[in-house]
């Protein structure tokens, strides 16, 4: 399941992806198998090591084109062990959400994007994201959990103030608004077995979805997503400086 929208962020084969905070690494994975050069960096030692199964698991296959490279390691966001213009392109997906200094995340993706280079950034939208902390203290009060909820300028001003130039944004994720209402009505620590019959027919149906793609709840999210989309996207590029411009 992909936040980005890869028709309105464009990547090319052998471009360098970082691939920020990236969990269990589907923006990741979907980069390499578009012929990137991709790191997926994440401060979660397990879920890294997990990523690494999987992108050997997927050259093992044959799942990357020839040229594609993925390598998985842990990291700071805010001390990235990269060099300056490192990347041409850069995502950050549902992370800066959970992070306190959010501005020094932004300035360490920018001065790793080379001048040109492009980023995407997604957190949970305002809206929905307001009725699951009226619904439970739980879904927010943990340790690593969300910390603020951004309103789309409010994103979009931090981002131009850290040198972007956004473009572009969208919501995705209209169908998982209800499911995460639920699981905040009913409890958000109930999985599984134990979660209500609520919860586990709705997760049921989100796992259908995602499986089988059928063209009924393709047309209802997109449709819905405007309205009640989980997350926000923003995408923006990094201008060339003038004397970048004169070189």
């Amino acid at each position: 399941m992909l936040t980005v929208d890869f028709s309105r962020f464009p990547l090319a084969a052998g471009d360098r992806v970082l691939d920020l905070g990236c969990g269990a690494g589907r923006h990741a994975f979907e980069c390499y198998r578009r012929g990137a050069q991709v790191v997926a960096l994440d401060q979660n030692g397990e879920e890294i090591r997990e990523v690494a199964k999987w992108f050997a698991a997927m050259k093992e296959a044959g799942e990357a084109p020839a040229g594609a490279t993925a390598t998985a390691m842990e990291g700071d966001a805010l001390a990235l062990p990269f060099p300056d213009d490192s990347f041409d392109v850069v995502i950050i997906s549902e992370v800066m959400e959970h992070i306190p200094d959010d501005k020094g995340v932004l300035a360490e993706m920018v001065r790793v994007l080379k001048a040109g280079g492009r980023i995407a950034v997604t957190v949970p939208r305002y809206g929905p994201e307001k009725v699951c902390w009226a619904l439970s203290d739980a879904y927010h009060e943990v340790e690593g959990g969300h910390i603020r909820i951004y309103r789309a300028d409010e994103l979009l001003e931090k981002m131009r103030e850290a040198g972007l130039r956004p473009y572009g944004t969208h919501h995705a994720h209209a169908l998982h608004s209800p499911y995460w209402w639920l699981k905040c009505a009913f409890g958000v620590d109930k999985d599984g077995d134990e979660a209500p019959l609520p919860v586990r027919a709705y997760h049921k149906l989100l796992v259908w979805d995602i499986m089988k793609k059928p063209l009924a709840t393709r047309v209802a999210e997109r449709a819905l997503n405007p309205i009640v989309g989980k997350s926000f996207v923003a995408y923006a590029t990094k201008p060339h400086t003038p004397r970048e411009d004169q070189a």
